[in-house]
């Protein structure tokens, strides 16, 4: 069965955050998998053994963290992490993928690391932030808000349809302190890729919560 939410996950403290984060969303109804990226498979088979014992571990971590044992999971090989969560996105039509936030960033603050970056700059599926220290008050969505800086709709039409399906309360746009923020791409950018202009940046350096950025045009419905 296909995923509409991919959580990136490694068994870090800020990924357990990213499956809190992820828990939430799928509240919506969405179906969710975890994924673990290797980036290239180890010539002895002793070694590769290991590797991809050490691979699954880190997944089933994962999976005990959520209380879910059946819930897929991916062990992707690609050279580059973010290329291998896009295509394993791509295949399975997921419509998010959810990154824990660098591991200096300040408790309730939303930053993403390397590989949420380079998802942010040309990537075709939304990227979903978690704020720091969410894993130690895992819970629902309870509140959300569009940005409203450089967006051409997508950001705000899946704000409302996010509230909605999570039971969630709407806040005004502009909100700093919502649970989760979502973001729109610039209107200049291609239809269907993520692309950020420097008040969108600024915005979501200052906010409280979560954030979910979505590509131009191209609302996120779970």
């Amino acid at each position: 069965m296909s995923a509409e939410i991919i959580v990136s996950y490694d068994g870090t403290p800020n990924d357990d955050d990213a499956l809190a984060l992820g828990k939430a969303l799928a509240a919506a109804g969405a179906s969710m998998a975890l994924a673990y990226v290797r980036h290239s498979r180890e010539f002895d088979p002793d070694r590769e053994q290991l590797a991809q014992h050490d691979a699954d571990h880190r997944l089933q971590q994962g999976a005990d963290w959520l209380g879910d044992g059946a819930i897929p999971r991916h062990v992707v090989i690609s050279a580059s992490t973010g290329q291998g969560l896009a295509e394993l996105a791509a295949n399975e039509g997921a419509s998010v993928i959810v990154f824990g936030s660098d591991y200096r960033t300040a408790p309730g603050h939303a930053e993403p690391g390397n590989t949420a970056q380079y998802l942010l700059e040309g990537g075709r599926v939304a990227v979903a932030v978690a704020a720091a220290g969410l894993r130690l008050n895992p819970g629902q969505v309870a509140t959300v808000a569009a940005a409203p800086v450089g967006v051409d709709g997508a950001g705000a039409e899946t704000a409302q349809l996010l509230a909605t399906r999570l039971g969630a309360t709407l806040l005004a746009p502009g909100s700093d302190t919502a649970d989760l923020i979502v973001v729109g791409s610039q209107p200049t950018a291609p239809p269907g890729t993520i692309a950020l202009g420097g008040s969108a940046r600024s915005l979501l350096n200052a906010s409280r919560g979560s954030v979910l950025v979505v590509a131009q045009g191209t609302a996120v419905t779970l």
